[in-house]
């Protein structure tokens, strides 16, 4: 098991060593910063030290693309916290732009309302399959996939080390949820403050950046893992219509189906907000300064906006608004960006 950095962990959560079909790997202890919620989720699919590591393999593998050029790495930049820093990436096979902004990878232990920015899928090892067989994405066969990893030795023995089974497509996702939901971001200066860290303190214009956040955002950006993992019209339009592009732009609805849901998106975490740029799913923004402005004065009203978002704005001053960025950049994670033990792409031989 791995301590982040300084801060301090408990043991929250023993995953159990036996999933729903038998499998017996090595149990795993989940550890859980002492000041983080337990995660809820039940997927069958219980994390083991094997399990995780072969999903590091897998997410930095160019095998995972239909032209062997393409990882999920290719989107999700460790340095970035997992993200890509692109308005629409275009790594993809086809190398056409895509609709939506890449979101950043952490703390996906406790998103258990639904992932991508609509919530289009339930857990990760759902949520695999579409960047897996995307045309845009990555376009891979997913029997080619499986012959292609049954050539690696390496992979050979490691479906059997973490899943006693012969390389399948199942374990490829359970295997890649693993490892995203080892991606575990808590150490960050304000975690070193939160924790009373020795030596750890936040300036006078980071305390009142920290108050404004709480004034104004913990709605939604809540608690220790400032997110809700919850759905908001953060107004950012109020014409949501999508003609030609399947939905994309109607937010949960397109999930749904329910009108009260028209431009509601995916709450993003704050942590590491400072490395994620560009912002909001379509990337509108590329600043920080660009987004608190839009809570201070450009929230546009419609029938969806969230109710806790006034309909002009916050009216933050230009202080309170360099406060409330400099709160911000307290919540990088630097250690988490640069974990090459357990992170990092793996040194292994293909």
């Amino acid at each position: 098991m791995h301590i982040i950095g300084s801060v301090s962990f408990v043991i929250a959560v023993t995953i159990t060593a036996c999933d729903k079909n038998g499998i017996n790997p090595k149990s795993y202890g989940f550890l859980i910063p002492e000041h983080f919620p337990q995660p809820i989720f039940d997927t069958g699919n219980p994390s083991s030290r094997e399990g995780i590591e072969l999903g590091r393999m897998l997410f930095y593998d160019n095998k995972l693309s239909a032209n062997n050029k393409i990882s999920c790495a290719s989107c999700h930049d460790p340095k970035l916290a997992f993200s890509d820093g692109l308005q629409f990436g275009s790594a993809g096979v086809s190398a056409t732009p895509l609709l939506r902004h890449s979101p950043a990878l952490f703390n996906l232990a406790w998103a258990n309302k639904g992932l991508f920015w609509d919530g289009g899928a339930t857990n990760l090892e759902s949520q695999v399959f579409a960047p897996l067989t995307a045309h845009d994405e990555m376009a891979q066969d997913l029997d080619q996939l499986i012959i292609e990893l049954n050539s690696v030795a390496r992979y050979v023995s490691g479906f059997q080390e973490a899943f006693n089974q012969p390389v399948n497509i199942q374990n490829v996702a359970k295997a890649l949820a693993q490892f995203q939901r080892s991606l575990v971001s808590a150490n960050s200066k304000y975690d070193r403050y939160r924790l009373k860290t020795k030596g750890a303190s936040l300036t006078m214009e980071e305390i009142k950046g920290q108050v404004l956040v709480k004034q104004k955002c913990q709605g939604c950006h809540v608690g220790e893992l400032f997110t809700d993992f919850d759905f908001h019209n953060n107004g950012l339009d109020t014409d949501f219509s999508d003609a030609g592009h399947e939905g994309i732009y109607m937010g949960r609805f397109r999930i749904t189906y329910d009108i009260n849901d028209l431009g509601k998106f995916k709450t993003p975490s704050l942590r590491n907000v400072a490395l994620t740029s560009p912002y909001m799913h379509n990337a509108r923004f590329s600043t920080l300064e660009e987004v608190v402005e839009h809570y201070s004065s450009g929230i546009k009203g419609s029938v969806t906006l969230d109710p806790l978002l006034p309909r002009n704005g916050f009216k933050l001053s230009a202080q309170e608004q360099k406060q409330i960025i400099a709160f911000l950049h307290t919540l990088t994670d630097h250690t988490f960006i640069s974990d090459q033990k357990h992170f990092l792409p793996p040194n292994f031989e293909q």
